[in-house]
């Protein structure tokens, strides 16, 4: 956020949580407050520690690109919340709960259970491909490359219409379904 801000760039802090059911929840949170909050419950919950040779260092880097340290936890791992635990928290700490690249034939909710539970309150669903699914239940989508490379940076986007650049509008945005 640092970075971006000295540049004008509006950043909604997130983080990815893979669920006990191996599903990706991607939680967005109006600030860094929330988000800390989230990650400290979420790293409580989070066993085992990283494995260098198998997963590569988790470098820790501020806004002007020195590295100052690196996170031991295991952050390809599971952590030991359930899907609506994980959105509970999510919600707890005013954050948006998306359901992860949910055409994607691994650690979404749709590949691992088959199919969106009617109890569980996602803001919404995160699409990474270009086709629509019209089986899906009518929850808003947003569109995100989910990059895990530089390369894969912005292949696709979503496009808000808002009043202004902050964390509201864009839970106002989401939540009407005005992504285009």
């Amino acid at each position: 956020r640092d970075a971006a801000q000295k540049r004008g760039i509006f950043v909604i802090g997130g983080m990815e949580i893979t669920t006990q059911e191996e599903i990706h929840v991607l939680g967005l949170f109006p600030g860094n407050s929330e988000l800390f909050d989230v990650q400290k419950e979420v790293y409580r919950n989070l066993p085992g520690n990283n494995d260098e040779k198998a997963f590569g260092r988790q470098w820790i880097v501020d806004a002007g690109d020195f590295v100052y340290g690196e996170n031991r936890h295991l952050l390809a791992g599971a952590c030991t919340f359930s899907l609506e635990q994980v959105v509970e928290l999510i919600h707890r700490n005013r954050g948006i709960a998306v359901a992860s690249h949910v055409d994607r034939p691994v650690f979404s909710v749709i590949s691992q259970l088959g199919f969106i539970p009617e109890g569980v309150a996602f803001d919404a669903l995160e699409m990474t491909g270009t086709d629509e699914d019209s089986s899906l239940p009518d929850i808003s989508r947003i569109r995100s490359s989910d990059a895990h490379f530089p390369e894969e940076i912005g292949k696709r986007q979503s496009f808000f219409l808002m009043d202004h650049p902050d964390f509201e509008e864009s839970r106002r945005a989401i939540a009407s379904g005005r992504v285009r």
